[in-house]
């Protein structure tokens, strides 16, 4: 298995039916809970124990969660607000860098997540099928549907979960 990707790599084909979105939402929705799941009784040495070679600690990871999830929660609502808006893209790998994601405490990260799942969700199943074929133009990967994008963050909730449960498997935690 790829440590990077233990759910595997990205993959979106183009076109989402009402059904498959509806999973995806599903999916969304169930992330805090399995983010919540995942850290469950780590101590403070585990939490900052990378979760491969090179990798983000398990902190960086649960803080990264709500910050990628809040950025894409105002692309949604960019992109039916406005006429194929340009979003602003972050870098990432420096949020993680910063003191916050190097060693706060998780909880407050996990309680962001949880509220903002609440509102994200609910905003997501307030749409129209038509709404989904919405568009932002991302300045590195170009147009991007909202279809894509509830796609892209369902994978990404599973992605880092994964990353978790996964260390949580190979040490015996």
């Amino acid at each position: 298995m790829d440590l990077r990707y233990p759910v595997g790599e990205f993959n979106f084909s183009g076109t989402l039916s009402p059904d498959e979105r509806a999973v995806l939402i599903d999916q969304i929705s169930d992330t805090p809970e399995r983010l919540r799941a995942a850290v469950h009784g780590l101590t403070r040495e585990q939490l900052d124990t990378p979760y491969r070679p090179g990798g983000w600690t398990v902190r960086q990871v649960v803080h990264h969660v709500p910050e990628s999830h809040m950025n894409s929660y105002i692309r949604f609502k960019l992109a039916m607000t406005e006429d194929a808006p340009t979003i602003k893209p972050y870098f990432e790998d420096r949020w993680a860098q910063l003191q916050d994601a190097l060693d706060s405490p998780i909880e407050p990260s996990l309680d962001l997540l949880e509220a903002l799942h609440r509102r994200w969700v609910w905003f997501l199943r307030s749409l129209k099928d038509e709404d989904f074929e919405r568009t932002f133009q991302h300045p590195e990967l170009g147009v991007v549907s909202l279809n894509k994008n509830v796609a892209l963050y369902a994978w990404h909730g599973r992605h880092h979960v994964a990353h978790i449960t996964a260390l949580r498997e190979r040490t015996g935690w």
